[in-house]
């Protein structure tokens, strides 16, 4: 009769925390809010959207072909209605983010420079910007 022989495989554990080297973030969300003070269109919606404080969800994923980390925006969305309004439903609507920028700098809430590029850090208290100075200052 011939004897079978078996091998003895033993595996140890991984730890979560080699768990998560392993696998990098491949995509992240972030989250938002815009605020506008009047009623505002979006390309792509049907009405326009009355004042208030909005939730935007940027979906990106990152870009493993650099030497660096960075990150490809692959959707915004707009949720509806605004933040503080009482609604039994709420969507997410996918906007171009060019598209909301664009809304903003109307409502007044985004300046813009000389090129007509929006400015989104030029209000926010300790960003220094050479050469711009913030609406309302003094030369």
């Amino acid at each position: 009769m011939a004897q079978r022989r078996h091998a003895v495989v033993s595996f140890a554990p991984l730890k979560a925390s080699a768990l998560l080297k392993a696998t990098p973030m491949s995509a992240r969300s972030t989250e938002t809010t815009v605020t506008f003070n009047h009623a505002f269109q979006i390309k792509g919606l049907d009405e326009r959207l009355p004042p208030g404080t909005y939730l935007v969800v940027t979906e990106e994923e990152r870009l493993d072909s650099l030497s660096f980390p960075a990150w490809h925006r692959t959707g915004t969305q707009l949720h509806l209605p605004a933040i503080a309004t009482a609604s039994a439903t709420r969507q997410a609507v996918t906007i171009d983010p060019e598209d909301l920028t664009l809304a903003l700098i109307a409502d007044g809430r985004m300046p813009i420079d000389r090129s007509g590029a929006a400015l989104p850090d030029i209000e926010r208290p300790g960003v220094e910007r050479p050469g711009v100075r913030p609406a309302g200052s003094k030369a």
